[in-house]
């Protein structure tokens, strides 16, 4: 895969009136915001929170793995500049990622640098910390504890600074294989699709007690994921962490289940699920055009679907 990188990097410092926190007109009542992962296909679902800020929303829950742990950072600190630039900036960024960044011990994604090194003030796609921090909304991220084979999921309780999101983030969206493990005190973490809704924060949501949910995915509509054929290969890769194997196994019938529950969520009405019309990308997609492209049609959609949105919302 090439990285074609085609268009510079622009940091906007905090004090630009595009890092305003998209101000609060409408509060949602009873409804879960849950995003799932997917890698750059995040890019698609990332033009749904842009839309959602637009429209003045506050959720009182909002949740995510993966990817969705990125779009689920940028609802609750409500940037509108930062939803875009965090998938479409990324690509400028040659330090990103790519099979060279594999090849180096960095992973197919450079985790450590795409967190922990472009995030704060000056640096490529600054974070909104005290907005993000001071929000009234619930916020869960999840991610795999290898050691155990749990599903973790942390809240803005556990988050102190922005280290500590950011790590997090980090640990949620670390694919096996690609990318390296992530420790948090010392326990290893990896991405939160392993976990027993194959990629969906819909468990934590229900914990918290929410039955309504608008469930934003980076699949179209009738995928799903086909049985894993390399069992006996993850089973030896990772023969030191034989949970980590189990869960890569086991799951794609984990995001059928969920999907195929999801569905049934929607005929009864407790579920509205926003799916790609048509997703172009794949998860390792780092060329600007393509992601760039994604976005748009991400926000055509976004926008077509807006009124039903609302009228699920009660908004």
């Amino acid at each position: 895969m090439t990285t074609t990188i085609l268009a510079p990097a622009r940091t906007v410092p905090f004090g630009d009136p595009a890092h305003e926190p998209a101000p609060i007109t409408r509060r949602v009542d009873g409804v879960a915001l849950v995003f799932e992962g997917g890698g750059m296909r995040g890019t698609y679902t990332a033009a749904l929170v842009q839309v959602l800020l637009e429209q003045g929303l506050f959720f009182p829950w909002v949740g995510g793995i993966s990817a969705g742990s990125t779009n689920t950072a940028n609802m609750v600190s409500r940037d509108l500049w930062r939803t875009r630039e965090a998938f479409v900036g990324l690509t400028t960024d040659p330090d990103a990622g790519g099979w060279g960044s594999f090849a180096r011990g960095r992973g197919y994604f450079n985790s450590e640098h795409i967190y922990q090194h472009t995030s704060l003030p000056g640096e490529l796609i600054p974070f909104d910390w005290e907005t993000f921090k001071a929000s009234e909304a619930t916020v869960r991220i999840g991610s795999f504890r290898c050691d155990t084979g749990e599903e973790v999921y942390w809240g803005l309780e556990d988050m102190g600074i922005l280290n500590d999101l950011l790590v997090r983030c980090q640990a949620s969206s670390s694919m096996p294989v690609l990318m390296p493990t992530v420790y948090i005190d010392d326990v290893p973490y990896l991405d939160g699709a392993l976990g027993p809704t194959g990629g969906f924060a819909t468990d934590a949501a229900a914990a918290d007690g929410y039955e309504r949910m608008l469930v934003v995915s980076t699949r179209p509509a009738g995928y799903r994921k086909p049985a894993e054929k390399r069992a006996a290969a993850y089973r030896r890769m990772f023969r030191k962490q034989p949970e980590v194997a189990e869960a890569i196994i086991n799951r794609p019938d984990a995001y059928n289940r969920t999907i195929q529950e999801l569905e049934q969520g929607r005929r009864e009405g407790r579920v509205y699920l926003f799916q790609p019309d048509r997703m172009a990308i794949e998860n390792g997609e780092l060329r600007y055009d393509r992601v760039v492209g994604a976005y748009e049609a991400g926000l055509v959609q976004a926008r077509r679907e807006l009124p039903d949105i609302l009228e699920f919302l009660g908004v």
